[in-house]
């Protein structure tokens, strides 16, 4: 088989596509967006430096080199029991729970065409709180008997806003608006949870809302590394009909995508990775609204860019992480703090672009 490569057509630049002759079946051509695989590697690396440098950062400090012999099987005891008991599992949540929220905004973001459509505008992680809420203070349960109860409060909210949301299938704008309005509801009964929480339970409660990777093992890794294993390259394989639902209902039925489906699918997965990541590490806000409009950004590429969206959402995290721990001296905060600053400044930036534009 000769390989032949094909001119992109004019306008498209940064594609580059190549077709494999093979016979009568007429071969198999790829085509690839230069710029978002330079882009997606580029922030892959900048995750697993991220996360190499946390891994080494702290009271028992190691240099780069040290960390990556010790994650592939040398250093003393005292470096593997540091590196891998301690630091692997907080950064290895870190970086899952960034991918799932990364992936999972720009698919609630292309669903609902609007770029305020994510997990903390409309409800989902609001849901997840009141799950674990409810374990906390009525049943004083355990750490994963918490996390069952953010999944489940999650996937709930998730089917209960799709239900209301339907009427012939999905919109945008009624999805969002039933969202917004679930979000208020859910915390008005985050709220009355917390008044009937005792002192011990409403102290375990805050510290779970605000979002952190402190304490993070491989209790947390196991069930969150499972899901995201099956639901993001499921995501992904949907890749190219949410590129067509962005050109409308009719032009993506007439090019053969099954639209109703295609949102069910993408939907559930994507509340599915909210929930799982909520559960293994409390709602962190604004990691799903700024990772797929920064990715976006990045590519200078249509489509919901999907996994540069989940890389980014892995930067975004490990890097305020790393952030919360070493800039503020003694006084460590919880990575849901600081990503609730950053991320409400870029809220407001996204709210007077969008008003300049004259879309809100």
């Amino acid at each position: 088989m000769n390989p032949q490569a094909v001119k992109p057509a004019q306008g498209t630049k940064r594609a580059a596509a190549l077709r494999i002759k093979g016979g009568a079946e007429g071969g198999l051509s790829l085509r690839l967006d230069v710029r978002a695989v330079v882009v997606g590697l580029v922030l892959l690396v900048l995750a697993l430096a991220a996360g190499i440098a946390l891994i080494g950062s702290g009271d028992y400090p190691l240099a780069p080199g040290e960390v990556i012999a010790t994650l592939t099987g040398g250093g003393d005891p005292g470096a593997r029991f540091v590196v891998q008991d301690l630091r692997l599992p907080r950064i290895l949540v870190g970086l899952l729970v960034g991918a799932a929220f990364g992936i999972a905004g720009a698919v609630f973001q292309t669903v609902s065409r609007n770029p305020l459509g994510s997990p903390d505008v409309l409800g989902f992680a609001q849901g997840s709180s009141v799950g674990a809420l409810i374990v906390i203070v009525y049943f004083q349960a355990g750490t994963f008997a918490v996390a069952a109860g953010a999944v489940a409060g999650g996937v709930a909210t998730g089917v209960a806003i799709f239900l209301l949301a339907w009427k012939r299938g999905i919109h945008g704008y009624r999805f969002v608006l039933v969202g917004i309005g679930a979000s208020a509801m859910l915390y008005a009964m985050v709220l009355y949870l917390m008044t009937k929480a005792n002192i011990v339970e409403a102290t375990r409660a805050t510290t779970w809302m605000t979002g952190s990777l402190n304490g993070r093992d491989w209790d947390q890794v196991g069930p969150l590394a499972a899901v995201c294993a099956v639901l993001i390259p499921l995501v992904l394989l949907h890749g190219r009909p949410l590129r067509m639902l962005e050109m409308g209902d009719d032009a993506a039925y007439a090019l053969g995508v099954r639209v109703d489906r295609v949102r069910i699918v993408v939907l559930l997965a994507a509340v599915v990775l909210v929930a799982a990541a909520t559960a293994a590490a409390g709602p962190i806000s604004f990691v799903a609204l700024t990772a797929p409009q920064l990715a976006r950004r990045l590519t200078r590429s249509p489509g919901p860019n999907l996994l540069p969206a989940a890389l980014m959402g892995a930067v975004l995290l490990v890097a305020a992480d790393w952030a919360s721990q070493r800039l503020f001296g003694a006084d460590q905060l919880p990575v849901g703090v600081l990503t609730g600053v950053l991320g409400g400044g870029y809220l407001l930036w996204l709210l007077a672009v969008e008003r300049k534009a004259g879309r809100v």
